[in-house]
């Protein structure tokens, strides 16, 4: 059975893939014993023959809950043994094991270990190509499948092949769907039964008598050619023919792991390692077993195998096998996330240090990896059903893998479980709960839930109270009540004040600033700013607070609101600096660049807040960072990319139009289809329920897409509506009004307008002072959609030549990371289609960005692009 027949397609394919020598996925799919491992083998071998370093990894059945475990598999011996040259990088301690951490890391764990790893994989590929082969990927742990996906959204920019092998029907779905988006990188092989043809070649011509009833099954053709029998009785004959202490060997090996090291097998089966050594040798003449590149370590012949071997081991032998190797993974000091999958198989109902190991487990990787996290929280409540600590662990980790309703359910569970007298941690679990029910659109339960919280709370527990308090502020904001919200805001810094917590009057001033910004009160926006300011800036980074994000962010969206632009600056990168990839933080701090005319650098941070957004599987985190991406993209003129984002974000959000998100997301859609040219197709959320800040937005979109359509516009007294109307001095006036405040991009468009009333006034001279003004404003923001516009009405007025008081951004120098990344594709003669399916984007996405890049880089063809990239390469 070591020939390999009947893939004669696959194997032209995968020679011609690894001639590219590009970055690329394959994928070998289909059922039990069809052969996806056989040919993971033979690109492998066929790598190795080309010089390629080829790294492979497994998962497996019963291990599915060890974080990363497939990439550990593959790659945590190699560097343990071979660390490349170069190679500093903290991160990849988030993944494996053997790498160590020099210094605390700040930001997402996941979206960190996700960029470590293609680094990693970009740095191995420097001096040859990297083949790396993940096997049984259908029994992949979570955090693993993210991995997988984050490198099919995103793959490494070096000569990386990455192949998996995986049986579809099992498959997990998020990892199905990724695969389907990420196209042309990814060539797929289903592979089917040998044909009889195929059967005769490799067994001869008796062979084909057993044709029939292996199905043409490779798996099974091998089990009937080595024992005239099918499947599972074929291994069960296997087995039969083993001494009993060479099976109860092999039984070890099947709870040990695959693969597994001698000496863990030893204590699995209670045996001493010269016995264990000498099982293994028969076992490896009977190709049962397997030596890996590792010194004392084996795997199985075939992951079935290994399952056949556990299911017949006898139970309560097995229980004893798998305390056993807890004890001595114990002994050497292996954390508990590595020995919890043997407690799990072991542990009695209501062990206490069996809980305890498990709520460990948990806590060392929820941030990393939370859905294993959950699970292992879940096996500790299975075995202490009452802990209301436990089942509130679990919402919280069922919450961060984006399990939203079995979220609020554990959390449900754990209040039920907390005794009335334990009121912080109740109250604390309300307002955990209350967010999700937002966050799942349940806002009528929420408010129930907090309101009947605080009357139970009442006023002898104050500091609960004001807990309370906070939360239903934010349940209002997102009700859209925003008057309630600054009454329930300002009641809990009343109360904030009399308990004198100054962290608790901090965040309270602070949410009463954002709520009265948001309601228009000004006065009292600007005088709570004031209170939260003098307060976090006397404090030391080290003391703000990160959850749910820290207060300092906080208070620099608040200042946003209200149009302190250059204090929001300044909050904003602190809070940056505290917490980097930190969603919401640099959610905020993206808007609050954009404000300042920061706009290349605020497109940036919000291209890497979507993807670790989309890395989270959180739907409501994804649609708020495309909405700050639109935004951002609608202000630099790039109308039809801010309208693709904004769709998806209200995609994400759903299909609630009364709530804060909902509105927010269709309002940016709108302003996306007024930039985009569709202005008559926009509909904008009626303006009482959208927050003031941004009413003048939405007002100015409304009128617009009225005066497209032809519609009375809804609102006199403003620019457009004087321009239209043919009234260009009033219009001119009106601009001039608008340009004394707003962010550095409204000024410019302000002034962009008064220009346009004042040229067909016929002041010209007017006309073109504002103009270079305007076209210095857009250049030093870095907005050359917007400054080709002026530039284009200046050119109309006589004026050709443009000069800037500034040194201009120029190239490749204007770009967005995305936008260079295309580019660079673009260098390399893909296709607008082949670069939507490498980057994991829509077709219009890219179309928006190539536009942009022809407007940045002053080209007009792709050709013209690739040589703009080459040209600044050879500098």
């Amino acid at each position: 059975m070591e020939g390999l027949v009947g893939r004669d397609a696959e194997l032209d394919a995968v020679d011609t893939l690894l001639d590219e020598k590009t970055s690329r996925v394959v994928v070998f799919a289909g059922e039990p014993g069809i052969g996806k491992s056989r040919m993971l083998t033979e690109l492998g071998a066929r790598a190795d023959a080309r010089g390629m370093l080829v790294l492979s990894g497994s998962a497996s059945e019963y291990e599915r809950d060890l974080p990363f475990w497939l990439f550990v598999d593959a790659l945590d011996e190699y560097l343990r043994a071979t660390p490349p040259d170069g190679l500093d990088d903290d991160d990849l301690a988030e993944v494996l094991p053997s790498w160590r951490k020099a210094a605390p890391a700040t930001g997402d764990p996941r979206y960190r270990a996700h960029r470590a790893i293609r680094h990693l994989l970009e740095v191995l590929a420097r001096d040859k190509p990297v083949v790396l082969l993940l096997d049984d990927v259908h029994w992949a742990d979570s955090a693993s499948v993210e991995l997988v996906c984050a490198l099919l959204r995103r793959p490494p920019a070096a000569p990386v092949l990455l192949g998996l092998a995986t049986r579809p029907r099992q498959t997990p779905s998020r990892l199905t769907a990724d695969l389907g988006r990420a196209g042309s990188l990814v060539t797929r092989f289903d592979l089917g039964p040998l044909s009889r043809d195929d059967v005769r070649e490799l067994l001869g011509p008796d062979g084909v008598a057993l044709y029939e009833e292996s199905g043409g099954n490779p798996f099974y053709l091998g089990q009937l050619a080595r024992t005239g029998r099918r499947g599972a009785v074929a291994i069960a004959d296997e087995l039969a023919l083993l001494d009993r202490g060479v099976r109860q060997v092999l039984e070890g090996a099947a709870v040990a792991g695959d693969p597994f090291l001698l000496e863990l097998v030893a204590t699995a089966a209670d045996r001493s390692e010269p016995e264990v050594a000498d099982a293994l040798d028969v076992l490896l003449d009977r190709d049962l077993v397997r030596p890996t590149d590792a010194p004392r370590r084996f795997r199985f012949r075939h992951p079935l195998l290994r399952r056949a071997v556990y299911e017949a081991a006898p139970r309560a032998w097995r229980v004893g096998a798998h305390e056993r190797l807890a004890r001595a993974l114990a002994d050497r000091g292996v954390p508990p996330a590595g020995r919890a999958h043997h407690i799990v198989q072991a542990a009695r109902p209501g062990d206490p240090d069996a809980v305890e190991l498990l709520r460990k487990a948990g806590d060392d990787v929820v941030r990393r990896a939370p859905g294993e996290a959950a699970r292992w929280y879940q096996h500790a409540t299975d075995l202490q059903p009452g802990s209301p600590e436990l089942w509130a662990a679990l919402g919280s980790a069922l919450g961060a893998a984006g399990h939203l309703e079995k979220a609020k359910d554990s959390l449900v569970r754990a209040i039920e479980l907390m005794p009335p007298s334990a009121v912080t941690s109740r109250v604390t679990l309300i307002a955990a709960c209350a967010g999700l029910e937002h966050t799942l659109g349940l806002h009528d339960a929420a408010h129930r839930r907090l309101t009947t919280a605080l009357d139970r709370v009442g006023e002898a527990h104050p500091a609960e109270a004001a807990t309370l308090m906070t939360a239903i502020a934010q349940d209002s904001l997102f009700r859209l009540e925003f008057t309630r919200a600054v009454d329930w805001s300002r009641q809990a810094r009343d109360m904030a004040v009399r308990l004198g917590e100054p962290n608790g009057v901090a965040a309270a001033a602070m949410r009463l600033a954002f709520s009265a910004a948001f309601a228009g009160d000004t006065a009292t926006a600007a005088e709570a700013c004031a209170e939260a300011a003098a307060l976090l800036d006397a404090r030391a980074d080290d003391e703000l607070e990160l959850s749910p994000e820290p207060i300092v962010a906080q208070l620099a969206a608040a200042e946003y609101l209200t149009g302190r632009l250059a204090k929001a600056g300044r909050h904003a990168e602190r809070a940056l600096a505290v917490a980097r990839q930190h969603v919401p933080v640099m959610f905020w701090t993206g808007l609050v660049r954009a404000a300042l005319g920061r706009l290349p650098d605020a497109a940036a941070l919000l291209d890497e807040a979507v993807e670790i957004a989309r890395a989270s599987g959180n739907s409501s985190m994804l649609g708020w960072t495309l909405l700050a991406r639109s935004s951002v993209a609608a202000t630099c003129g790039e109308g039809a990319l801010a309208r693709t984002l904004a769709e998806e974000s209200v995609e994400a959000h759903g299909p609630a139009t009364n709530t804060f998100p909902g509105v927010w997301s269709r309002l940016a859609l709108a302003v996306a289809l007024v930039e985009s040219g569709e202005a008559a197709t926009a509909v904008v959320p009626e303006l009482d329920r959208i927050p003031a800040p941004l009413r003048p937005m939405a007002l100015d979109a409304a009128v617009r897409s009225d005066l497209a359509a032809g519609r009375a516009p809804r609102a006199e007294g403003l620019a457009v509506v004087a321009l239209h109307q043919g009234r260009p001095r009033e219009a001119a006036e009106l601009a001039l009004a608008a340009a004394r405040h707003g962010t550095v991009v409204e000024v410019a468009a302000a002034r962009f307008l008064a220009a346009r009333a004042l040229a067909e006034a016929g002041d010209t001279e007017a006309a073109v002072r504002l103009l270079r003004l305007v076209c210095e404003t857009y250049e030093r923001s870095g907005a050359p959609r917007r400054r080709a516009e002026a530039e284009r009405l200046l050119r109309r007025l006589g004026h050709r030549q443009v000069h800037h008081r500034s040194a201009p951004r120029s190239g490749l120098a204007t770009l967005t990371e995305r936008e260079l990344q295309i580019a660079r594709l673009i260098t390399d003669r893909r296709t607008n289609a082949e670069i939507a399916e490498e980057l994991y984007l829509s077709r219009k996405t890219v179309e928006s960005h190539v536009r942009n890049l022809f407007h940045k880089l002053s080209v007009s063809s792709r050709v013209e692009i690739a040589r703009a990239v080459e040209r600044h390469d050879r500098e």
